[in-house]
């Protein structure tokens, strides 16, 4: 293990060769900041493991909201002034999830250009979330919904969230796979936890009431936390114009990755907002829907942790398949041939483990690139990566909304598939196959 000097030369090294473009003065000022003290502990140690806390905790509440929306899209669908414009709802989840992912292709450069950027501005993330909420608790409109507990809503997540992802690159360094995954499982538990109470608030107060209510819980939960998502390694006092190595935008196998990540993103979003409504099809009751979206949450808790285990152990695209193996026969098998409640739980868990493990590949693959190319940057990858995500889920919206507009198959077709959500079965079920692309990619030696 590396005794705590180790650290510290070893992060002195880092950070000069970071700086290395900066003058003499500005490098003088840089070490003397650097002798004052010895670094926290990397992969370990009471600030790493706070930080990570923090992050698992920032994650539950960021993210848990837009995973849990299938409990808003049944009561939106179900409950005026929405009931009667109930095309559109979806777009309302998947365009918050999606602008999460894709701002990062933004966010990401800003803060590193002017890191101080990111340790100021994180503070604004949980008030601009709450005021998300607060705006969408007076809409009329679908398109209102869209632009509050939407956009709004996810803007401020981006502001709090890629702070987080940004240093936790300096935190965890040889067990970077096993932190992503453990902060990562915080939106499975808020997926697990979350869809309860917020059915537990519409059933009693309505929506408009719901929302305010969980404005204020992030303001009390959530703020605090931001004291703890502090960077491990010295912020530099000048601003940089910092070098990235881009030579990987040049490889095949990246944007192979790339591209199975967005078709896998199509998919990967519509169980968790649709199965409260297929549930409801099926003559079950709200909180059964609700039931099966902490179900497909929980199992994602475990799987993030899981996967990014494998990811440190196996080769990026091993882990892929086997995600994309389980998901599709998941969606083929369970989900098309549900008919009652008992199957219906088998394919809530099992996809959820198999479809919520893919997010720890992200991890994986940033290590495929750091392998070809040492001078690449952390965030400006997870930027890249968050946007292909953030393309597939912003698309998922509109793309399953026309699908089941047409109900391909009612009545003519077996089990799930002739209910009227055949048609997005069959399609979560090919996206989530054609997302494995990567595996066969190595296979033919272009990955």
């Amino acid at each position: 293990m590396e005794s705590q000097n180790d650290i510290v030369l070893n992060d002195v090294s880092n950070f000069l060769g970071n700086n290395q473009d900066g003058d003499d003065q500005t490098l003088g000022e840089d070490l003397t900041g650097l002798n004052e003290f010895s670094l926290p502990q990397a992969d370990g140690g009471k600030d790493a493991w706070l930080f990570l806390a923090a992050g698992f905790m920032a994650e539950f509440m960021v993210w848990g909201l837009p995973f849990s929306f299938g409990v808003f899209q049944e009561y939106y669908t179900t409950h005026e002034p929405f009931s009667s414009q109930s095309s559109g709802i979806a777009v309302i989840g998947t365009t918050a999830t999606g602008v999460m992912y894709m701002i990062g292709l933004i966010i990401f450069p800003a803060y590193k250009q002017w890191p101080h950027l990111a340790s100021i501005s994180k503070w604004a993330g949980i008030p601009l979330m709450a005021a998300g909420l607060i705006g969408a608790s007076f809409a009329q409109s679908v398109n209102h919904l869209i632009v509050t507990q939407g956009v709004l809503y996810a803007l401020g997540g981006c502001i709090i969230y890629y702070p987080i992802l940004m240093y936790i690159d300096e935190w965890f360094v040889q067990r970077k796979g096993l932190a992503y995954g453990i902060m990562w499982a915080g939106t499975g538990f808020g997926g697990l936890t979350i869809p309860f109470i917020l059915n537990a608030l519409l059933s009693k107060y309505g929506f408009r009431t719901t929302l305010r209510i969980w404005a204020l819980a992030l303001l009390v939960l959530a703020l605090p936390l931001v004291h703890f998502l502090r960077p491990r390694l010295p912020i530099s006092p000048s601003s940089q114009s910092p070098r990235y190595g881009l030579s990987f935008l040049k490889s095949s196998s990246f944007w192979l990755l790339q591209l199975g990540l967005v078709i896998e993103s199509l998919g990967y979003f519509i169980p968790s907002i649709y199965l409260p409504l297929f549930a409801r099809s099926l003559g079950l009751s709200p909180s059964i829907g609700t039931l099966l979206i902490a179900l497909l949450n929980a199992a994602g808790v475990v799987a993030t942790i899981l996967f990014g285990m494998l990811v440190d152990r196996f080769h990026v695209t091993t882990v892929i398949l086997l995600s994309s193996l389980g998901t599709t026969i998941s969606v083929f098998l369970l989900w098309g041939l549900s008919t009652a409640l008992p199957l219906l739980v088998v394919f809530s868990i099992v996809y959820g483990f198999f479809a919520g493990g893919f997010v720890s590949t992200n991890a994986g693959v940033i290590k495929l690139v750091k392998q070809g190319d040492g001078s690449a940057d952390v965030g400006i990858l997870l930027g890249i990566i968050s946007a292909a995500r953030g393309v597939g889920a912003i698309a998922s919206g509109p793309l399953s909304d026309a699908v089941l507009r047409g109900r391909p198959w009612a009545g003519e077709a077996g089990g799930a598939y002739g209910s009227g959500y055949g048609g997005l079965i069959v399609f979560t079920g090919v996206s989530a196959a054609v997302g494995g692309v990567g595996f066969l990619g190595r296979r033919l030696g272009w990955v």
